[in-house]
């Protein structure tokens, strides 16, 4: 080795890391670049909030992982575009602002420059020439237009209908962001209000958002969670009369049922309740109508609950049947899933007849199984196919003609037919509240909705110092006057501006194409650039976002495709979710806890360098995991044993031309499982099989046996194959050790396929599955010499002198296994 210094520092991060990110940031080693030649590589975290006062550590797992891949793709020839930026409008946002009592500006750009700090402070690579804010004029502009090109297609509509009401937060929320009547920022007390509101048209794209998900590398659990969200379903419509004709209709999966009807059902939000409720049950079901306004779509659909309900007064006519129904309301029923009207089969759906025995409404069974008596009274619900009883013309038929048949009749008659629907309603995009992007829309006496030109836009956001919601269910916005008060830019008249809101999930569903190109002014962004770096090669961030950022990015990106600005439908090829870093104490970090840690703390003590080797080799990414002191306490101790290493190994150094073949096979060893681990993703077992290296080198030295040319090769290719982990060391130990340039610009090593094979292997001898020998092979052998070497063993023949050998099985390098009667 080169003999670089006089003598050997001390292993110090904290003079070490600020000094190598400066100058990193100084020579722009990590910009990407829209010229290059290069494959490119986009590797991207998902857009966060810059809400709360900074990071903890558990925000980390996903940080530092992408940074690793980053440097490392970099490290394998790849143009790589690691950029970052902030999703900072929305209530999250604004809900902190109010905590704290400062404007959401303020506290954007407060909190933008802690997380910035913050992140470098870990050694991230971030191209911070790309940085954007949502909440800048000259982002949200393209937002507004992205929202005007969806309302010339008819995929952004205002509507009056049900939405949840959160009292705290004072605006609605989608479907999405409530949980057991709790908003998705902790408050209780949300309930349902009919209040008129803007709507993206993601129903439009159901198929496709379930059919691409079988086009890409995403976790299976995430995909599940879109196609129940998405929730497709083939049924039937069936449309129930009025006896003075109003038409009600429902949707349902058996109509082989449909003769076992005997009561109907409205979810209480049905825009006909009141319309069929008669004088004398108004009082009745107006009081269910209030309670039921308190309770969450959750709890609604919790099975063991008992079911409630009450009575309309009203009936409804079965199509075939010509029967009248009862028409009841009950929670159990849900607006946003096919009609929000149900017709009640109790014999045959469990629910219908829990609600059937409670109120003693009349069972009659018209499915029974095949060869089952049909006398037999039904003490359970009975939901399987079967054959069709009591059912007019179609009795004698098994379900599925049934099903074909009753159809067929429904559609002769215009009253239903065959009919595919959706869980997944439209997407609610409307807040009534401040900090969020406008929505581009002017209301004129004269000539109605009027969208605001493009060339007009952006529609600025106002500076209003009074930003609190003030309970009348209204947006802050429609106390300035003037924003509120404009031109019609139709006919010139007096208009006012709309005042409600986009929620954050506007912003964050095209942000990934802004960083593409976020200088541009022409549009969104610059074609070129977008063709080169798009689709996102790797997207990564938490699970949370599975039916909400990750639906909507997917909706928007088929919307610009189906636009023609852009060339796919998929914007993230890759998806990897990591798991939960929990406090010391199990729970997840909160301040309310006192469980937080911060990076800085952590930096401050052990370095930065050993918050990343612990945050990847604590466990698996994708799993939850608690933090331990014992845990960032080992990570400190191998670095500084990795130090030590280069130090006793400088100073002892001596001219070695001696191969070391064990040395060199390890090594390559160590390069392809480095090289495998960090490519899937696997970055706890990258990180043990570089400690577990360390430790033959550190053996090596300590048995004497390091003066040989191969271990100073491998002490260059170690600190390659560390840098993407600990960079900060790698870096400081590379020019220590007296290379030119950075460790971070050199070229990933490959391993040697010769170097991988062994001379041999031990494998196991089993007979009908218990072990009776081992015998050495060459590694990779056929199974003829496998089996050979096998049968001549003198413990294998033991066992066959009385038996018949009937099969063999060979697993190559790990077992055979014989097979004898």
């Amino acid at each position: 080795m080169n003999n670089p210094v006089e003598s050997w520092p001390e292993y110090r991060p904290q003079e070490i890391e600020p000094k190598w990110q400066s100058l990193w940031e100084q020579s722009g080693l990590y910009l990407a670049d829209d010229t290059s030649q290069r494959p490119k590589y986009y590797c991207l975290d998902f857009f966060p909030y810059p809400s709360g006062d900074g990071l903890h550590v558990g925000h980390c797992r996903n940080y530092i992982p992408t940074d690793v891949m980053s440097r490392y793709k970099r490290m394998c020839g790849f143009n790589v575009l690691h950029p970052m930026g902030w999703d900072a409008f929305g209530e999250p946002s604004e809900q902190h602002a109010i905590r704290h009592n400062v404007h959401p500006r303020q506290v954007t750009d407060q909190n933008t420059a802690n997380f910035r700090r913050q992140l470098t402070l870990l050694g991230t690579s971030y191209d911070w020439t790309r940085e954007i804010d949502s909440s800048r004029p000259e982002y949200y502009r393209w937002t507004q237009w992205f929202f005007l090109k969806m309302y010339k297609r008819g995929l952004a509509y205002r509507d009056h209908s049900w939405q949840w009401w959160c009292p705290v937060c004072q605006t609605t929320l989608s479907s999405h962001e409530v949980t057991d009547g709790v908003c998705w920022r902790g408050h209780s007390g949300v309930t349902r209000k009919k209040i008129p509101a803007w709507y993206f048209r993601i129903t439009a794209y159901a198929d496709e958002l379930l059919s691409g998900l079988d086009e890409i590398d995403w976790p299976e659990a995430i995909k599940s969670m879109q196609r129940n969200w998405i929730g497709r379903s083939e049924g039937c419509e069936v449309i129930f009369h009025t006896p003075d004709g109003v038409p009600i209709p429902v949707f349902t999966t058996r109509p082989d049922t449909l003769y076992g009807v005997t009561f109907f059902v409205l979810a209480p939000e049905h825009e006909l309740v009141k319309q069929l409720t008669v004088p004398t049950q108004q009082s009745a079901v107006q009081a269910y109508l209030e309670a039921t306004a308190k309770r969450s779509e959750i709890e609604r659909m919790q099975e063991e609950r008992e079911k409630t309900g009450v009575f309309t007064g009203a009936f409804a006519i079965n199509p075939l049947s010509q029967e009248p129904v009862p028409v009841w309301v009950a929670d159990y029923v849900l607006p946003g899933y096919g009609t929000g009207a149900v017709m009640g089969v109790p014999a045959h759906d469990r629910r219908d007849f829990e609600f059937a025995q409670k109120y003693d409404l009349p069972i009659r069974t018209v499915i029974q199984p095949i060869e089952q008596n049909p006398e037999q009274p039904a003490e359970a619900a009975f939901t399987l196919p079967g054959q069709m009883v009591d059912s007019g013309p179609f009795s004698g038929l098994t379900s599925a003609e049934g099903m074909q048949a009753v159809a067929q009749e429904l559609a002769r008659q215009a009253a239903g037919g065959w009919k595919v629907q959706y869980r997944m309603r439209d997407w609610l995009i409307s807040r009534q509240r401040y900090w969020g992007t406008p929505i581009p829309i002017v209301y004129c006496d004269q000539c109605g909705e009027v969208p605001v030109p493009e060339n007009e836009l952006p529609v600025l956001l106002p500076e209003m110092d009074d930003f609190r919601p003030d309970g009348t269910g209204r947006s802050p916005l429609a106390r300035s006057g003037t924003f509120l008060h404009t031109v019609c830019p139709q006919c010139g008249g007096a208009a006012e501006r709309e005042t409600d809101t986009m929620g954050g999930f506007a912003c964050s569903s095209w942000y990934f194409l802004r960083f593409t190109s976020p200088q541009a002014t022409d549009g969104p962004f610059d074609a070129d650039a977008m063709n080169y770096w798009m689709p996102v090669d790797l997207y990564v961030g938490g699970a949370e976002h599975a039916v909400l950022h990750l639906l909507y990015a997917r909706f928007w990106t088929k919307v610009l495709a189906d636009e023609g600005l852009v060339p796919f439908r998929e914007p993230f090829a890759r998806l990897r979710n990591q798991g939960q870093l929990m406090g010391p104490d199990g729970m997840r970090m909160s301040k309310s806890r006192g469980n937080v840690i911060t990076p800085d703390a952590i930096a401050a003590t052990f370095g930065a360098d050993a918050l990343r080797v612990y945050e990847m080799f604590m466990a698996p990414f994708d799993q939850d995991v608690d933090w331990t002191q014992a845990g960032i306490q080992g990570a400190g101790r191998f670095l500084n044993r990795v130090w030590s290493l280069y130090q006793s190994t400088y100073y002892s150094s001596k001219t070695a031309t001696q191969p070391d073949p064990d040395l060199e096979r390890a090594l390559h060893r160590t390069i392809q499982q480095v090289t495998e681990r960090i490519a899937d993703f696997r970055l706890n077992t990258m990180i043990a099989a570089l400690m577990e290296f360390a430790n033959l080198l550190g053996e090596r030295w300590r048995t004497d046996r390091w003066q040989t040319s191969t271990y100073h090769e491998a002490l260059n290719v170690f600190l390659i194959l560390l840098a993407p982990a600990a960079p900060h060391i790698s870096e400081e130990l590379w020019h220590l050790t007296g290379h030119p340039g950075s460790v971070h610009q050199q070229t990933w090593p490959e391993a040697s396929a010769d170097l991988l094979v062994a001379d041999d292997v031990e494998v196991p001898v089993q007979i009908n599955g218990r072990l009776r020998a081992t015998i050495r092979l060459p590694a990779h052998a056929s199974s003829a010499l496998a089996e050979a070497r096998a049968l001549a063993d003198p413990k294998v023949q033991q066992f066959l002198q009385h038996g018949h050998i009937e099969r063999v099985y060979y697993v190559p390098d790990k077992i055979i296994n014989l097979i004898v009667n």
